[in-house]
């Protein structure tokens, strides 16, 4: 079984680090979720870093 992996959701507006996750580690390409920024105070594309 693959195990999960720890990822930090960056906003792509400001750049700030908002929210924790995991994902699933044999996944290829990088996890993207439509959430609510608390520094722009809108909802923005989150992108998975690590």
């Amino acid at each position: 079984m693959a195990k999960d992996t720890k990822v930090i959701l960056t906003c792509t507006e400001c750049l700030s680090r908002n929210y924790n996750t995991t994902e699933n580690k044999s996944s290829s390409k990088r996890l993207e979720l439509n959430k609510f920024c608390k520094k722009c105070g809108k909802h923005t594309l989150h992108k998975a870093t690590k």
